[in-house]
């Protein structure tokens, strides 16, 4: 039996500026379009099936609304293309770039490569996303997603991975405060995390061979793991934390862990004030 494949329809160098212009499209491809103009319409592509663009110009409001099958490559979605994918589903972005707020939202099976994001309040709700290759800045990024797989991403950003759980992290720059709050179920291999307040109240978090920079990291944590990480500029660490931890180099201060064990070259400071906490500290130098 012959698997027949669906006929895709072509359009090159088209412009669309009226609501839903193509609303409920199938089997569509845009090549150097352009959303845009004086009608100001939102919701271009909304309720439609396998679509693909390139080398388009998103410049509208709301264009991918619960699709299915979105393949955009080398295109633009602007700061004035607000919410661009919400409530879509098998979806393949690369080599674009992201620039409206909230670009990503209650999506899933969502593939990124080679993109620019520039968003607010970036990817939540979203399950099923990997990312490779790619650049963001955003606030509050990535919020309440499961299931991320993340590869050469580097981050600039406020509040991010916060409640995410069952993901993966590896060769990742990311400098943003109070990440991975109430995070579940992750791994960050062979990265630099830098920021504030690291992870608070995570729960079966690991950090491998990783760079941490910053204050007051890593307390509240239930099942927390660090091995061979580098830690630099940080004070206070693991209060009220159940860890099991080797790190690689002197930390500032380490304050009344939980449980568990911290094994450190050295500690400027040992803080031990709290009677129920009961982590060792094992100084490997002495």
């Amino acid at each position: 039996m012959i698997d027949m494949q669906p006929i895709m329809k072509l359009m090159k160098s088209q412009t669309f500026d009226e609501e839903r212009a193509l609303y409920g499209s199938q089997g569509i491809v845009l090549e150097n379009c352009a959303f845009d103009g004086p009608a100001d319409g939102e919701s271009a592509l909304k309720e439609s099936r396998d679509i693909q663009l390139s080398h388009c110009f998103c410049n509208l409001r709301y264009p991918f609304w619960h699709d299915k099958g979105v393949r955009i490559s080398d295109s633009e979605l602007t700061q004035l293309c607000r919410a661009a994918l919400w409530y879509s589903t098998n979806i393949e972005i690369t080599d674009t770039k992201l620039h409206g707020i909230k670009a990503l939202r209650e999506c899933s099976k969502v593939k990124m490569s080679g993109c620019d994001i520039i968003s607010p309040e970036f990817g939540w709700s979203v399950a099923n996303i990997m990312m490779q290759d790619c650049s963001a800045e955003s606030e509050y990024f990535m919020m309440r997603s499961v299931h991320i797989d993340f590869q050469n991403v580097k981050l600039k950003g406020k509040y991010s991975f916060q409640y995410i759980r069952d993901s993966v992290f590896e060769h990742c720059e990311f400098d943003t405060k109070d990440a991975f709050w109430h995070a579940k179920d992750v791994v960050v291999r062979n990265s630099v995390v830098k920021g504030e307040y690291l992870a608070w109240y995570c729960e079966n978090v690991t950090f491998e061979n990783c760079k941490i920079i910053g204050a007051q990291p890593l307390c509240y944590c239930k099942n927390l793991k660090l091995i061979d990480c580098e830690m630099i500029d940080a004070d206070l660490c693991f209060e009220k934390s159940e860890v099991e931890a080797t790190i690689v180099n002197e930390v500032l201060s380490i304050k009344n862990p939980l449980s568990g064990h911290i094994y450190v070259p050295s500690a400027g400071q040992i803080i031990r004030d709290d009677e129920n906490s009961y982590g060792e500290v094992i100084l490997q130098n002495e």
